[in-house]
Formats: structure tokens, C-alpha cells, sequence
């Protein structure tokens, strides 16, 4: 998948993927992609209802042994 820009959150937990991801979507432009790696097995969850309160779309996730993958699409901004 296509992405503006990525971040590297693996060997935290909770909550810092989540603060790492929240920094970065804020310097991104809307509908850009954001991809996030983590090894933390609640970051799923966490990231689903990041993207849920937020507004920002958790377009993928995937899983390969013990890391994570999440691609984010920056809120569309409404005009």
C-alpha cells in the first residue's frame, strides 16, 4: 500500500504507538496515508478505536508473527 510517511513504534506499549501515530497525522495532509509498525498485541485494538474516535480511517492492518502493521488515512476534511 502507498504512504506518505511512516512510524516506528515497535518495542512500545501502549500508549505511545498510538501518541506516535496521533503526532504525526497532525503534520500530514488530509487523505494522506500514515504507516505505523508495532509489537504490541493491544495496538490492535488500540488503533481501531483510535481510528473510531478520531475520525481518521484504519484503512489495513495486518499481522506477520509478533509485528504489526496499520495503515491510516488522515480525516478527510470537509468543505
Amino acid at each position: 500500500m502507498e504512504f506518505q510517511k511512516e512510524v516506528d513504534a515497535r518495542g512500545m506499549n501502549c500508549p505511545l504507538p498510538i501518541l506516535k501515530a496521533k503526532k504525526a497525522l497532525t503534520d500530514m495532509q488530509s487523505g494522506e496515508v500514515l504507516k505505523v509498525l508495532a509489537t504490541d498485541p493491544g495496538s490492535v485494538r488500540d488503533f481501531q478505536a483510535f481510528a473510531k474516535q478520531t475520525g481518521n480511517t484504519l484503512l489495513e492492518h495486518v499481522q506477520l508473527e509478533k509485528e504489526f502493521t496499520f495503515y491510516l488515512q488522515r480525516k478527510v476534511a470537509v468543505k
